[in-house]
């Protein structure tokens, strides 16, 4: 199994703040905007964005939020070992609000097409934007897009693009691995 870095801890730090960046252009205070990280791996982004936001740019007031997919998932029938829920962690309703749904991977957009089904039982969002830290971009299964990305990525289908966290693994680094 080979593995190729991607990305560095410094490189990672770059891209955090032209994303961080990038969401102020476009949702200003974010009075009317709210941050959701996709359980599991996206909450890590989500909170590097949200530690950013407030302690580098002065943003104090980010409603935020944790979203779990797993039962909206269109695959979570078909796997044989029992899946795991995680916390979904909101506590406000997203009616008329602005929403980013932030990700780790952008990879097949399954997982985006179920936090869209999943968001609704919180209200009708004005609008939902996608943040992602990789966009695959030659893997979607359905028409998703990000609306902002950290990098953009050709990898066959048989590679993984794996994110690792410091708060988690260690260190700040995305991998390639491949069977080679």
């Amino acid at each position: 199994m080979a593995k190729k870095t991607l990305l560095n801890a410094k490189d990672i730090h770059i891209i955090l703040h032209r994303l961080a960046c990038q969401l102020i252009e476009n949702h200003n205070d974010f009075s009317n905007t709210v941050l959701i990280g996709l359980q599991p791996r996206g909450v890590f982004l989500a909170n590097r964005l949200i530690q950013l936001l407030q302690n580098e740019y002065g943003i104090v007031a980010i409603k935020t939020g944790q979203l779990d997919i797993t039962f909206y998932r269109d695959d979570f029938r078909r796997r044989t070992e029992p899946l795991e829920a995680n916390n979904t962690t909101i506590d406000f309703i997203v009616e008329d609000k602005k929403v980013v749904f932030i990700d780790d991977v952008l990879y097949s957009g399954r997982s985006i097409r179920a936090a869209l089904t999943a968001i609704q039982a919180f209200g009708r969002p004005a609008s939902i934007e996608l943040l992602v830290l990789i966009d695959r971009r030659f893997s979607r299964h359905l028409p998703i897009q990000p609306d902002y990305k950290g990098r953009q990525v050709d990898v066959i289908n048989s590679e993984k693009v794996t994110v690792s966290w410091q708060e988690n693994e260690t260190k700040d680094a995305v991998y390639i691995i491949s069977d080679n």
